[in-house]
């Protein structure tokens, strides 16, 4: 095959078709062959930039990795109140389908191995970031915890419902999306964070305002 027709396809494109599959698929659903149909190239593409079927999955991880954390904490971080980067976040990880296909594969993907680590230190570090965002409301450091792990179990809950009643989750431009961010907003701020001080349409995006932060969105 000559070098220009193996170097049609990115390194990038792969790891973006591999992440495809994982969404409609699971991680098992990740095989060259027909991914190369797919994409509609030889297999002698995907081995100008692979050795192997983990070194593709390694790459689709570490994109997956960087997008829901760098990429996205980067964005929620623009937010000055830590309220609305709570918001923010509620926002950004319930926006995108295949963001949340993608994630529910993964966590719950036996093998290989090394597919749990990724999962793990996405996890961990969006639970610190809703530690921070608590602690810097005023609350304690265990207290901080206690909401931070509330907030992301909630998150893990939407997660399942989109996985088990996928037409019953608003899309992000309905107006019952933003109904929900709202009550989670309502929900999830603590008493002593001076939540009661606050009307829950001054603290929480009207519908607009959540199509503004989907838009901004690169998922």
């Amino acid at each position: 095959m000559p070098k220009s027709q193996k170097n049609a396809l990115s390194a990038q494109d792969w790891a973006e078709a591999a992440l495809d599959a994982i969404g409609r698929r699971g991680v098992e659903g990740v095989a060259v062959e027909p991914l190369a149909r797919e994409l509609g190239v030889t297999k002698g593409s995907f081995y100008w930039h692979f050795t192997n079927r983990d070194a593709l999955l390694t790459a689709a991880l570490a994109r997956w990795e960087a997008r829901e954390t760098d990429e996205v904490l980067a964005r929620v971080q623009q937010e000055t109140d830590p309220r609305a980067r709570i918001q923010r976040l509620v926002t950004e990880v319930n926006t995108s389908r295949r963001a949340s296909r993608i994630y529910t594969a993964l966590s719950s993907a036996g093998k290989p191995s090394f597919v749990r680590e990724y999962v793990a230190r996405v996890s961990r570090r969006r639970l610190q970031f809703l530690i921070d965002c608590y602690a810097a409301l005023g609350l304690a450091p265990e207290r901080a915890r206690q909401w931070a792990l509330q907030t992301y179990s909630v998150f893990l809950g939407s997660l399942q419902i989109r996985r088990d009643l996928p037409d019953e989750w608003p899309a992000a431009e309905d107006p019952a999306f933003a109904d929900y961010v709202r009550f989670l907003m309502v929900s999830l701020l603590p008493p002593e964070a001076g939540a009661d001080d606050h009307d829950s349409g001054d603290t929480v995006d009207t519908p607009a305002d959540t199509a503004r932060i989907v838009a901004q969105s690169r998922h």
